[in-house]
């Protein structure tokens, strides 16, 4: 969850589906028309914005809209979704201009129309290019969905005292939370929404929203789960297609519970990279690579004894844990959290200035506890991102929605649990709790059976990035999306992080501008320096 001039890519448990073409999918859904494009904020909203960290001369631009599309795109004729859409007029003069850059930011959860509150990309891409972005379906302004309890799921997982040895009692814990929570939103939201939440229509709403631009062709740039919409529209619509930039590619095949073993890895990855990278410099709290996940546990342990209050709430030591899961997204911001968690290891009761700045970066200076003390969801597979766009429960629904209609779960609780108690081997600080937020996809609605396998082997060229030491989609899904797609080229940045597109680093920005503008795909097995 970087998030870095204004771009946001959200750590996701994604979901693929695949296999179905464009003529496969022609629906009859009726065109989308146009969109009533009108200013986004009011004068006394722009007057306030630089309180709020925004760019008034960027944001008197943004204009908004709405484009009705069928919830049930089999059913053209029956009930309609609203998406919102946000978009930024190209700069340049109109006879230069290229046409609309839809835009993803990731999750699933993930607002699109909020990417737009800052400043994105360089000027060739602005003076080119309208930078569009959308809510999909079920999420923020999209008719966005709230259910379940996330909370309840979350105590159930903390009420876990060993998790490399869940007790029958603990499983029957967990499963009852996760159980209330798919039966909630199926009576919250209705299960005919949640039937139609997957990934498979967002690619269709996507087309139509491409229609109502007035763009005969799309051109795109997904993050993090953004690449499986840019991924699955090249297979379902490529004759629309005209460049594609997948960053941060996201698994297409397995089970959730499968892939929350991955990223449990690609986490472990990162934090020895970060402690490697502390340890390199002054001030580092570890003793060396093999000690520093003891020693971790321990300081962790002094702060559940302990607790210091930053913004009025007690920071713990699972607290303080997810502010550093969200942390690793973002290279640039490790030698704030090495100052941090040096200020803990010497005093906890003295680390509430260092953990307070550390609190800010994370999730924003405005951002207020959730309910009742309790912050937003901290767990590195939860959706949410440093700053205003950081999710909390609602976003958590619309994640777990998404994930749960694209992939086929397993139904027996115990496959979690074998998967969590591995994982707690593999990776003790992240591991467990991205495996157990699957679990309410066992008791999830029928939803259209996600297709797998597919190659869009009839797209244009299409731009797979993928990131060395990235926390949220680790690089060998890059490679084997790149594998998979018969058009794609990987291009590979050496540094840490997630995702690489946007963020300053010239080698991979100059590459993807040279993509988008004018169609020149990257030489095969270009690899960008570290930052």
């Amino acid at each position: 969850m970087k998030f870095k001039n204004g771009i946001a890519a959200t750590a996701v448990l994604v979901l693929l589906v695949a296999g179905c073409t464009a003529s496969d999918e022609d629906t009859g859904a009726p065109d989308a028309g146009s969109v009533d494009w009108a200013p986004c904020l009011s004068e006394d909203e722009l007057d306030e914005a630089p309180e709020r960290g925004g760019d008034p001369d960027w944001l008197q631009d943004l204009e908004c809209g709405t484009v009705a599309v069928p919830l049930d795109h089999a059913d053209p004729d029956g009930s309609t979704v609203e998406l919102a859409l946000t978009r930024r007029p190209a700069d340049g003069p109109a006879d230069e201009r290229i046409g609309s850059l839809v835009l993803n930011p990731g999750g699933p959860g993930e607002s699109g129309v909020a990417m737009l509150d800052h400043p994105l990309f360089d000027e060739r891409i602005q003076d080119a290019f309208d930078l569009v972005g959308f809510d999909p379906r079920g999420v923020g302004e999209s008719e966005g969905i709230a259910c379940g309890d996330w909370y309840a799921m979350d105590e159930a997982r903390r009420a876990v005292t060993d998790p490399g040895d869940v007790t029958d009692a603990d499983l029957a814990a967990l499963e009852e939370s996760a159980r209330a929570y798919a039966d909630d939103c199926a009576q919250t939201v209705g299960e005919d929404f949640l039937a139609n939440m997957g990934t498979v229509n967002v690619v269709r709403d996507l087309d139509l929203i491409r229609g109502a631009l007035g763009d005969e062709q799309l051109t795109f740039v997904g993050f993090s789960y953004g690449t499986y919409i840019g991924a699955l529209y090249a297979e379902m619509f490529p004759e629309n297609t005209r460049a594609l930039v997948l960053d941060g590619a996201v698994e297409t095949e397995r089970p959730n519970v499968e892939i929350a073993a991955d990223q449990a890895d690609a986490f472990q990855t990162t934090w020895d990279l970060f402690v490697a990278e502390c340890l390199s410099g002054p001030g580092c709290p570890f003793s060396g690579s093999d000690a520093a996940d003891a020693e971790m546990g321990e300081l962790l342990d002094r702060l559940d004894a302990e607790p210091p209050v930053v913004r009025d709430m007690p920071v713990d030591g699972v607290t303080l844990l997810g502010m550093v899961s969200l942390q690793l997204y973002h290279e640039d911001a490790w030698a704030d959290l090495t100052e941090a968690l040096a200020a803990v290891a010497e005093d906890p009761a003295q680390a509430g200035p260092e953990l307070e700045r550390l609190y800010d970066d994370t999730y924003g200076q405005d951002e207020e506890p959730a309910e009742d003390g309790e912050p937003a969801p901290t767990e590195p597979g939860d959706s949410g991102e440093p700053g205003p766009e950081f999710g909390g429960p609602d976003t958590e629904a619309a994640l777990t929605a998404v994930n749960c209609a694209d992939r086929v779960d397993p139904t027996d609780p115990d496959v979690y649990r074998d998967t969590a108690q591995r994982a707690a081997g593999d990776s003790p600080f992240f591991g467990t709790g991205l495996v157990w937020e699957q679990l309410p996809c066992a008791y999830w609605v029928d939803t259209e059976e996600a297709p797998t396998g597919f190659s869009a082997p009839d797209a244009p060229p299409i731009l797979v990035i993928g990131t060395v030491g990235d926390p949220a989609t680790p690089y060998t899904w890059a490679e084997e999306l790149s594998d998979q797609l018969a058009t794609a080229t990987l291009l590979t940045y050496e540094g840490n992080g997630h995702t690489a597109y946007g963020y300053g680093m010239s080698c991979v920005d100059e590459a993807v501008d040279a993509y988008l503008l004018e169609g020149e795909v990257p030489q095969a097995g270009l690899s960008c320096p570290a930052w």
